[in-house]
């Protein structure tokens, strides 16, 4: 093992474009709230930045990429980094174990972020905090062990593959908003995007930092590097079309919201599939994903889960479909280091695919029910009419012709002011 400045240099460029997706999430999400939680929904992308780095450095690493126990675990020979420096590690043989940390540590940090659609306007800050950080130890470290760390998902046992993350991102994100969905119930009907702009604007900076997400998990700039950043372009690219084209046509004119909407369904579902796929299957993956994510997202009615962003609809069923189909597509003409699609490859995926929606369900249930004994999850009432804004943060994201009075900005818990502010139209 030796290190490449060009790969090291590749890699640190992916880490950053990984990163710059949080700001991208958080203008995406913060779009498709009302004007009175935009503050509150961007903040739940920004904190994760911070909290899961931190859990991810002091133990995090370890749990996923240390010496495997039992194929569901990492040892804890690798917490706050020890043994981690500038040499490579066999999972990045050619760019030093730091990067490779960091690089892993943005998948980390934006899998929990992904989560908070569902239950935006719905949840308190603090339990969010304490939920995504238990979430991040309990969910995904464990699993993407399995999946990557030389786990029993994958080449530590069933062999099943996932190039970026379709499993151990989407999935993972996907069933645990199933699950807050169904244990947040809503109590008012949820407010229209308030800004559209917004929305268009974060969807373009995730694709944008999606060619790091998905070309970057290659680990080296060469030819794998290449197929995964042509399919992410391709797969997302016939998913939006494919979206917009079934909305223009049960809607009659095609929003803006289903367009960007569509796009990161297919980034979702290309994911998994992205390094492992010819060209012409990433347009395939893309079509179907913006078809079935499309449904998928209106069947919410019918089923009667309150997933307030489409995160179900969009991710986990966007990853279900790229996990599923890599196992029908996959090449070694593509990528050697992987596996040859057809049935056996499809029932290993399938396997996969099952595994990434009922363990972080289950789990992320039992989470949620500790979190809310520990500190409570459901803001009141009167906290989710008057905003999350005012009543979780004393600030408003639109307010400079009606600041926020100081006994609320000054937190002092009294809520005497949360009518007051209620009446106040936003400008």
């Amino acid at each position: 093992m030796h290190i490449s400045a060009g790969d090291t240099a590749w890699m640190l460029t992916s880490t950053a474009l990984v990163l710059f997706m949080l700001p991208g999430l958080a203008l995406f999400y913060g779009g498709l709230v009302g004007a009175k939680n935009v503050v509150a929904t961007m903040v739940q992308s920004f904190v994760a930045i911070g909290l899961i780095s931190l859990l991810w450095v002091i133990v995090g690493y370890s749990l996923a990429f240390g010496k495997d126990h039992g194929g569901v675990i990492g040892s804890l020979s690798n917490v706050m980094l020890r043994g981690v420096g500038v040499s490579p590690t066999h999972f990045a043989p050619t760019i030093p174990a730091l990067v490779y940390m960091a690089f892993q540590m943005k998948f980390a940090v934006i899998t929990p972020a992904l989560i908070a659609g569902a239950f935006c306007e719905r949840m308190r800050f603090r339990g969010y905090l304490v939920f995504i950080g238990l979430w991040s130890l309990i969910v995904y470290c464990p699993f993407a062990h399995a999946e990557w760390g030389g786990g029993i998902l994958g080449t530590g046992g069933l062999h099943a593959i996932d190039f970026a993350g379709g499993s151990v991102v989407h999935e993972l994100a996907g069933a645990a908003a199933l699950a807050t969905a169904f244990y947040l119930k809503r109590t008012k009907q949820l407010d229209a995007p308030h800004n559209v702009p917004l929305v268009l604007l974060g969807a373009g900076i995730l694709w944008f930092g999606w060619f790091g997400f998905n070309a970057g998990s290659a680990t080296s700039a060469g030819g794998v590097a290449a197929y995964a950043l042509v399919n992410t372009q391709l797969g997302a690219s016939a998913a939006m079309l494919s979206w917009m084209g079934f909305e223009w046509w049960r809607k009659k004119k095609p929003s803006g919201v289903g367009i960007a909407a569509g796009a990161v369904a297919g980034l979702a579902a290309i994911t998994p599939a992205s390094g492992y796929v010819p060209p012409w299957a990433a347009i395939i993956i893309g079509v179907a994903a913006g078809s079935l994510c499309y449904f998928a997202v209106n069947l919410k009615e019918v089923l009667h889960y309150d997933d307030s962003l489409d995160v179900v609809g969009v991710h986990m069923v966007g990853g279900m479909i790229g996990v599923l189909l890599t196992g029908v597509f996959a090449s070694l003409a593509v990528n050697a280091a992987g596996e040859a699609g057809g049935l056996v490859q499809l029932g290993r995926q399938a396997v996969l695919a099952v595994a990434g929606v009922v363990y972080p369900f289950v789990m992320t249930w039992l989470i949620l029910l500790v979190t809310d004994k520990l500190v409570g999850l459901k803001v009141t009432d009167a906290d989710e009419e008057v905003g999350l804004d005012v009543a979780e943060h004393g600030e408003r994201g639109y307010g400079w012709s009606h600041p926020v009075p100081a006994t609320v900005a000054a937190g002092d818990g009294s809520g005497g002011d949360l009518d007051q502010i209620a009446a106040q139209p936003v400008d």
